[in-house]
C-alpha cells in the first residue's frame, strides 16, 4: 500500500491500513477482478469529489462502491473500483498529484482479492438505534450483539442528530429474528430504541401509517377530559387505565365510563377541543408523510365529536372513532353504532389499505395500549410508541422518547427529508 499526498504520521498509517483492509475484507464475493480501494481524508471544502474523479477519468475503471461522509467539517471519501492491472502504476501517480493539489491524505490499496458493492449484498437487515443521547458504550454493545450472532456490519450512517440521535446499521449475515432477539435486552437496559428491519423495496414503498389517538397522537385521553368537565374525572380514569392495560373489555370498559357522562353539556365538547394538544412531533410525521406520498389515517377509542377539526386540520381523510349520541343539547351516556375497539381498529386498517390499493405490507400501525394489540398484529410494521409492557412485546419495534416524528427514521426516512 502507499500513501498519497501530504505527510502522515505513523500512527495515521496503522490506522488508515486497518480500515481498508476492513473494508475490502468486507467486500468479498466469488466473483475474480482486480480492484482498487481509495481513501481520501482532509478538510471538507467545495470541488474535492469532483477533482479526484477528473483524475481517475482518463482510465478504464468501473466503479463500484462509494460512500462520502463529513464529520466536523472533515472529508473523509472512499471509493472501490475495478481496474485494468497495467493501470495501477498511472493511477498511482496522478492521484499523488491529485492529493498533493487539493491538500488532503489519499490512501489505496490494489488487490486481486475478490470484490463486490453492498449493493449487490442479499438479505440485509437495517438497525435503527435511536437516543436523545448516543454513547460510544451504547454503540459498542450494539456492535458486539450483531457480531455475536454472525452478523458483519456493512454501512454505518446517521440519519439525524436532533431532537434524537440516529443511527442505522446496514447489517449482512443474520436473520432478522435472531438479530432482533439478540439487541432487544440491550435496549432495555440501555434506555436505547432499537428497531430491526428486513431490507427490501417494501421498506421504501409507499405506505398507510395507521396511528392511535389518545396518547399517541395527541397527548390526553379525550374521554378523561370530558370525565373532569362532568365531575366524575376520577371514576373514569381508573376505568381508562384498567382497559389500556388489558385488564377489562374495551367495548363494555368503553360503555361504563360513558354512562357516566350523561347529561353532559354539548358544550364542554368545545372546551375540550381546546384543550387537546398534539404529541409533540405529531404534526411534523403527518405533514411529512403527506409530502412524500404516503397515506394517514386515524383510528380511536374515542369520540369523533371531539377529533373533527383536529383531522380536518392535519388533513386526514381516513378515520374510524366512536360517536357520542347527543340529544337537545345534552350527552345521553350512550354511543352511536358499534364500538371502535382492537377488532374494529385492525378491519379499519385492512379496509383503508384496500381503499389505497396497498397491501397489508405496505402497511404501519402506531398505538400504545391495548386496544392496539390486533392492528399492531395486522400491520406490515407495528410500533409501540410510549406503550405498555404487554404492547412493547408485541410489536416490531418501540419508541420510548417522547417525539411521535421518531417513527420516520423506522421508515427509512433521513432528517433531510422531514418536513418542519
Amino acid at each position: 500500500m502507499k500513501i498519497l499526498g501530504r505527510c502522515i504520521t505513523h500512527s495515521d498509517f496503522a490506522q488508515i491500513r486497518l480500515v481498508i483492509r476492513d473494508k475490502l475484507a468486507s467486500l468479498m464475493t466469488p466473483e475474480e477482478q482486480f480492484t482498487g480501494l481509495i481513501l481520501l481524508s482532509g478538510v471538507d471544502r467545495p470541488g474535492i469529489s469532483q477533482a479526484l474523479f477528473q483524475a481517475l477519468a482518463p482510465f478504464s475503471i468501473t466503479v463500484l462502491d462509494i460512500e462520502q461522509v463529513v464529520i466536523s467539517n472533515r472529508l473523509i471519501l472512499t471509493v472501490l473500483i475495478a481496474l485494468n492491472p497495467a493501470h495501477e502504476r498511472a493511477i498511482e501517480a496522478d492521484l499523488m498529484a491529485c492529493g498533493q493539489e487539493l491538500e488532503v491524505d489519499i490512501a489505496t490499496l490494489f488487490s486481486t482479492t475478490p470484490a463486490a458493492t453492498i449493493a449487490v449484498q442479499q438479505g440485509l437487515v437495517h438497525v435503527v438505534a435511536l437516543s436523545s443521547k448516543m454513547l460510544p458504550h451504547d454503540i459498542a454493545l450494539i456492535s458486539a450483539a450483531i457480531g455475536n450472532v454472525g452478523g458483519n456490519i456493512e454501512r454505518i450512517s446517521r440519519t439525524a442528530s436532533s431532537p434524537v440521535t440516529v443511527i442505522e446499521i446496514a447489517v449482512s449475515g443474520v436473520n432478522h429474528g435472531l438479530l432482533t432477539a439478540a439487541l432487544a435486552p440491550i435496549s432495555a437496559e440501555q434506555s436505547i430504541d432499537i428497531a430491526v428491519q428486513p431490507e427490501g423495496l417494501l421498506r421504501y414503498s409507499r405506505k398507510l401509517v395507521q396511528l392511535d389517538v389518545d396518547s399517541t397522537l395527541i397527548q390526553q385521553e379525550v374521554i378523561d377530559l370530558l370525565a373532569i368537565k362532568a365531575g366524575v374525572g376520577d371514576q373514569v380514569k381508573d376505568i381508562t387505565e384498567a382497559a389500556m392495560r388489558g385488564e377489562l373489555d374495551f367495548a363494555q370498559s368503553l360503555k361504563a365510563r360513558v354512562l357516566l357522562l350523561k347529561g353532559l353539556p354539548e358544550t364542554a365538547i368545545a372546551d375540550v377541543q381546546n384543550q387537546i394538544l398534539l404529541t409533540p412531533g405529531a404534526k411534523v410525521l403527518v405533514d411529512t408523510l403527506h409530502r412524500l406520498g404516503h397515506s394517514v389515517a386515524v383510528v380511536s377509542g374515542g369520540f369523533i365529536n371531539v377529533l373533527a377539526p383536529l383531522l380536518d386540520d392535519l388533513k386526514i381523510k381516513h378515520y374510524k372513532a366512536n360517536t357520542l349520541e347527543i340529544v337537545d343539547g345534552l350527552l345521553t351516556g350512550q354511543v352511536i353504532g358499534p364500538v371502535i375497539d382492537r377488532a374494529a381498529k385492525a378491519d379499519a386498517l385492512r379496509e383503508f389499505a384496500a381503499l389505497e390499493s396497498l397491501t397489508m405490507e405496505q402497511t404501519v400501525a402506531i398505538g400504545d395500549g391495548a386496544n392496539d394489540l390486533d392492528m399492531i398484529a395486522a400491520a406490515g410494521l407495528g410500533v409501540a410508541f410510549n406503550a405498555k409492557p404487554a404492547v412493547k412485546a408485541a410489536a416490531d419495534s418501540s419508541l420510548s422518547n417522547p417525539n411521535l416524528d421518531s417513527v420516520l427514521y423506522l421508515l427509512g426516512i433521513t432528517r433531510d427529508d422531514i418536513t418542519d
